[in-house]
């Protein structure tokens, strides 16, 4: 969330800024600054009310030792004033900062100067592209039609066990699905990342932490008797490792990979454009997570980006880099670069990773923070986070691309880790 010093001193800019997210501030920062100013008023008048029975107290003492009784009870009277007084105003405190919290999450992170202001997709801007995109001999059959021919990934045995958006991966299907993962987190290894395995269910306050409470909680599946949270993402758990912690600036950038199912609730409309792998409510995903000094987040990014566009590379896949417009970025989102990767047989781009740097508006929630040096005042961190990568639109795109008259070979790279050259 942003602080509120930033909003008491960069109303305007607020204002401007988020209107590249098509979000409407200025009646909310209003009424955000007309509460915080009721409540510094009467924090004001309770600090010096306590000020005040701290000194009486200490009068009381003296009075008594000097045997000036009644004065010391008279002292004593006030002081019981003080207490009532002072919780009079406390009380009037509470709802204030109920209501003036509430107010600051619903606004969104600010977007990079970078960023354009948009609607949708189609106002996200082509930063790159890269690979070949090479015709299918003959008739290109779609990855929903190729793994049924090969059994090895079977949707209506999901639907038997579960429900929709819940496949089965079977065979060669889920040594490849198990390939794709090792691969990503080797890769991640050898960029600098450290591999932990977070839990796949969180609380509360790591869904608040991360951005995803209470703005997507629609969206998250509620394990409703002890109020858990199936992960959308590893972002959440892996993030909110550093949550209430002070940092040194030398253990900067911390760098964070994890592979977890992931579980939305929210899998979009029925159709073409959703059929097969291309959305899912559970799925797996290798995430990397950085904590960066403010002064090199954005450095971090960038090389999180590369990290991401070596994966697809090494994968032989067609791929394209689109940095998006303020209408297509995320509620937390300061800047993000989404991945896609062309699909042979659907004939579009399938979006498979998006990176992005949310500067420090998840570290005020998380009230994450590090210090310089010994003495000095703290700072908030900067958090980035993207996927390295999604895997079903990544399988759906290898399985289409590769397709053969004799099968579905395996790229050079992920054989080792499959253990076998083609699906047939």
């Amino acid at each position: 969330m942003l602080t509120i010093n930033l909003i008491r001193e960069k109303r305007e800019l607020i204002i401007e800024r988020l209107k590249v997210k098509n979000f409407d501030a200025e009646k909310v920062l209003d009424k955000i600054l007309s509460l915080d100013s009721t409540r510094r008023e009467i924090q004001t008048r309770s600090d010096s009310l306590q000020a005040e029975m701290n000194r009486l107290s200490k009068d009381i003492g003296l009075l008594l030792k000097t045997g000036r009784k009644k004065e010391a009870d008279e002292a004593k009277e006030k002081t019981y004033t003080l207490k009532e007084e002072i919780r009079s105003l406390s009380e009037e405190l509470t709802p204030l900062d109920i209501e003036l919290r509430e107010l600051i999450v619903s606004l969104p992170n600010l977007p990079h100067e970078s960023v354009n202001k948009g609607f949708g997709a189609e106002d996200n801007f082509i930063v790159k592209e890269g690979g070949k995109i090479v015709d299918i001999d003959g008739e290109a059959l779609p990855h929903w039609e190729l793994i049924k021919k090969y059994d090895i990934i079977d949707f209506d045995l999901g639907i038997k066990l579960t429900g929709a958006g819940f496949p089965v991966y079977k065979g060669k299907g889920a040594k490849m699905e198990r390939a794709l993962i090792n691969f990503f987190l080797d890769e991640g290894v050898k960029a600098g990342y450290n591999e932990v395995i977070p839990p796949i269910v969180v609380n509360e306050d790591s869904g608040f932490g991360t951005g995803q409470l209470p703005d997507k909680e629609g969206q998250m599946y509620n394990i409703t008797l002890d109020n858990f949270y199936l992960i959308p993402t590893a972002e959440v758990p892996v993030t909110n490792i550093y949550r209430d912690i002070i940092l040194n600036a030398d253990d900067l950038p911390i760098k964070n990979i994890a592979y977890t199912p992931c579980f939305r609730r929210e899998a979009g409309s029925w159709g073409a454009h959703v059929r097969g792998l291309n959305r899912l409510h559970q799925f797996d995903k290798v995430e990397i997570v950085r904590i960066a000094h403010p002064d090199h987040s954005y450095e971090s990014l960038d090389e999180m980006v590369s990290h991401v566009e070596n994966l697809v590379s090494a994968l032989d896949l067609p791929y394209r880099i689109l940095r998006l417009c303020g209408g297509d970025m995320s509620f937390t989102s300061s800047l993000t670069y989404d991945f896609e990767v062309w699909s042979g047989a659907q004939k579009k781009w399938l979006e498979v990773s998006s990176v992005s740097n949310f500067e420090s508006f998840q570290a005020n929630r998380l009230k994450c923070r590090f210090r310089e040096k010994a003495g000095k005042q703290t700072q908030l961190v900067h958090t980035l986070n993207g996927s390295a990568l999604a895997l079903p639109r990544i399988l759906a795109a290898l399985l289409e691309n590769n397709q053969t008259k004799e099968g579905i070979k395996i790229p050079v790279s992920l054989i080792p880790y499959t253990g076998f050259e083609i699906i047939d």
